[in-house]
């Protein structure tokens, strides 16, 4: 086993995806329908996120949601009467791809209430959540299926307690979007211990080029700071903020690693990454791909 390793954790079960943001980079199109709600390809985006979070072992899901999120609980519902007209036409594929979303996981909802940032967003789940470590993805980071980020993740939390965040390395003009780790090497390539947290840096202050993306496996000891955290940038609650704390009290809530991820990773975050994820997934897929790649190729010689 290796040094500052134990096997005492308990097993990860629940993820918390918050997702009561209102979607305004989106709009029109987020007015009447949730940004999470938005197609990729087929499917909604948040559909990818909960697929993810069972993927990595994770069945008990919690939505921190707000107004007008009703359509999300609504496509993790069962449909019985679109079920039984597909039924009835014999229609079994189209059957399956609507009762994939229903079977996934057990589904739980809480509204968010003031929209106080994401740290408040994640205080809101302590009462479902208790006294368990749990994970956090947020919803416009999509993570390519086979680069199992959170399974990894979870590992490093169970095996060394206290709370996991995914780290990538961005080029330092893009840092100032971020949130930034000042970090320390470990004895596994992939991982780092984090000694320090900053919101969105300049590039000339940031203590390194990695940036946290929206996974995180955390220790419950982040509700008790996040009760007591008072607004930071922007006047939100950030998890940030939390989390650096942790880091420099490794007795309250143990140590703070970092994954640093170099897989596949879809930003629909703004409608220009949204709109590369979607071609980048279409032409991945066995059924779209080949015929989809074939016209992208066409289409490109033409504006040329």
């Amino acid at each position: 086993m290796v040094a500052g390793m134990t096997q005492s954790h308990p097993r990860i079960s629940k993820a918390v995806i918050p997702a009561a943001g209102l979607g305004t980079r989106f709009l029109p199109a987020t007015k009447a329908t949730p940004k999470e709600m938005l197609p990729v390809v087929d499917k909604p985006a948040i559909q990818y996120v909960v697929e993810e979070a069972v993927s990595a072992g994770l069945d008990d899901v919690l939505m921190i949601t707000g107004r007008n999120k009703r359509p999300l609980e609504d496509h993790f519902d069962r449909n019985y009467e679109l079920e039984s007209a597909l039924q009835k036409k014999g229609d079994a594929d189209r059957l399956a791809k609507v009762q994939e979303s229903s079977d996934l996981a057990t589904m739980h909802y809480v509204r968010q209430g003031d929209p106080k940032g994401l740290g408040h967003a994640v205080l809101c789940a302590a009462p479902h959540v208790g006294h368990e470590p749990f994970a956090v993805l947020l919803g416009d980071d999509l993570i390519d299926p086979r680069d199992p980020l959170l399974a990894r993740m979870v590992e490093v939390q169970e095996q060394r307690g206290g709370s996991v965040i995914a780290l990538m390395e961005v080029a330092p003009e893009q840092i100032h979007l971020y949130g930034c780790a000042a970090v320390e090497a470990t004895e596994e390539g992939d991982l780092v211990k984090v000694t320090g947290l900053v919101e969105k840096p300049d590039a000339a202050d940031a203590p390194s080029n990695y940036a946290i993306i929206g996974r995180y496996v955390l220790d419950p000891h982040i509700f008790d700071i996040l009760r007591k955290t008072e607004p930071g940038r922007g006047g939100e609650i950030q998890l940030t903020d939390a989390l650096q704390q942790l880091a420099a009290d490794e007795k309250v809530g143990g140590p703070v690693h970092g994954v640093v991820f170099k897989g596949r990773r879809y930003d629909t975050g703004d409608r220009g990454d949204y709109l590369r994820a979607i071609v980048r997934l279409a032409c991945e897929r066995e059924d779209l791909g080949p015929d989809f790649r074939a016209w992208l190729r066409s289409y490109v010689a033409e504006e040329m």
